[in-house]
């Protein structure tokens, strides 16, 4: 039976070097959170995907198209990244056998990247499985087995998954790319330089 893999968005983030809510930046003719999602969506192997806000939360929801995704608030997004995790997997199918961690500013990550990182860890017991760029940088999305949940939900702070990923380094399945490693924004010369790559590119 082909394993269920549920897709978690990351997109609580209160943009604080930013100072506006990053999320709602025009990317191509969409926002920039609305972009991560369309790329997940398009992908076709994730079997659910949740996007969890935060601040801006009401705003966010009023502009942009989640689609068929389930929508979330972390009331305590200050907190990390680590509280997200546990809005998202408060909300997951009970058929969920693990999550696909997407970051919602990361506009680079395509559904080429989240096929390949699915059908991999859905062919190995691997109990975390991240994706490697450009033949040694390791970063998202990154998926955590079911088995690894109660581990996710009692993290603390922002990169909070790389202490798991630390921690069971001989268990983690590294899924090779030769793709270039797909940018954080944080600031407006960000965004400028990786909307003008994705333009050229022509997507």
């Amino acid at each position: 039976m082909r394993k269920f893999v549920s897709g978690l968005i990351l997109g609580a983030g209160a943009s604080q070097r930013f100072g506006e809510p990053k999320q709602l930046l025009p990317f191509g003719e969409n926002t920039l959170l609305g972009w991560v999602v369309s790329q997940a969506q398009r992908a076709g192997s994730l079997d659910e995907t949740i996007v969890v806000l935060g601040r801006s939360a009401d705003e966010i929801r009023e502009r942009v198209d989640f689609g068929n995704t389930r929508v979330v608030e972390n009331p305590v997004f200050s907190e990390g990244c680590a509280s997200s995790y546990r809005a998202g997997i408060a909300a997951l199918d009970p058929r969920s056998d693990a999550i696909m961690i997407i970051l919602g500013d990361q506009p680079g990550i395509t559904p080429e990247i989240i096929n390949r990182l699915a059908d991999e860890w859905r062919q190995s017991d691997a109990p975390i499985a991240l994706s490697v760029y450009d033949g040694d940088r390791k970063g998202h999305p990154m998926i955590f087995a079911r088995s690894m949940f109660d581990q996710l939900e009692v993290l603390h702070g922002d990169k909070a998954a790389w202490k798991l990923v630390d921690a069971n380094a001989r268990a983690v399945l590294e899924v090779h790319l030769p793709l270039p490693f797909p940018q954080d924004i944080n600031t407006l010369e960000d965004f400028e330089r990786i909307a003008a790559t994705i333009k050229g590119e022509g997507n």
